[in-house]
């Protein structure tokens, strides 16, 4: 994945960005259980990767998890501060969490793997095995589809994947199934899935 390329794309969108997906409310209601349910119960650091403009950091904060938003876009993370100021959010990259091994007791990466290339999928979720206790949870937000395939996302190039394809990955990785939700495609938004899946022992 390009990290710079995906950086400036957002970057360049930031403000149309933030208008349109930037708090909780703009959230469906179904995904905002899914979330707390997996994540809420966690004694112990989450990272919330990916985190926007921060509304889901903030909507874990509000259920009492410890958790601190990271993004690759700075004009996200400035917009995450101010709006949310007592969170905590910092730049960084899925692909260098900048944490110790077993150490994050959840992740949520809420559309935050939809633009890495396939082949780079199988190494990000071993770096979040790695960064993740036993017994912690990581819950994912993706495109549904029939196959893998690249598309014309409004922002950068992103994929869809077929949910047991996404699901095996995991569990190569290291992590077990719990849940999975999805929503079909309607109007103008594609089909959605999320996954819940937690850490399996070595």
């Amino acid at each position: 994945m390009n990290l710079a390329q995906v950086r400036q794309a957002y970057a360049s969108v930031a403000e149309l960005y933030i208008g349109l997906f930037g708090t909780r409310e703009q959230v469906h209601a179904d995904d905002l259980a899914f979330i707390g349910r997996h994540l809420a119960a966690r004694p112990g650091p989450v990272l919330d990767l990916g985190c926007g403009p921060g509304h889901l950091t903030d909507h874990l904060r509000s259920l009492g998890v410890d958790a601190t938003g990271i993004d690759l876009v700075p004009e996200f993370i400035a917009h995450a501060q101010a709006a949310h100021p007592g969170g905590r959010y910092r730049l960084g990259s899925m692909t260098d969490l900048g944490v110790a091994d077993h150490s994050i007791a959840g992740i949520l990466a809420w559309y935050s793997t939809i633009h890495l290339p396939p082949q780079d999928l199988d190494g990000v979720l071993a770096g979040f095995r790695r960064a993740t206790a036993p017994g912690g949870t990581l819950v994912l937000g993706i495109f549904d589809g029939a196959e893998v395939a690249a598309f014309d996302h409004k922002v950068v190039t992103a994929y869809r994947w077929p949910v047991d394809e996404f699901s095996a990955r995991l569990a190569r990785a290291g992590f077990a199934e719990i849940e999975r939700l999805r929503r079909p495609g309607e109007g103008t938004l594609r089909p959605h899935a999320a996954i819940a899946a937690v850490v399996t022992e070595e």
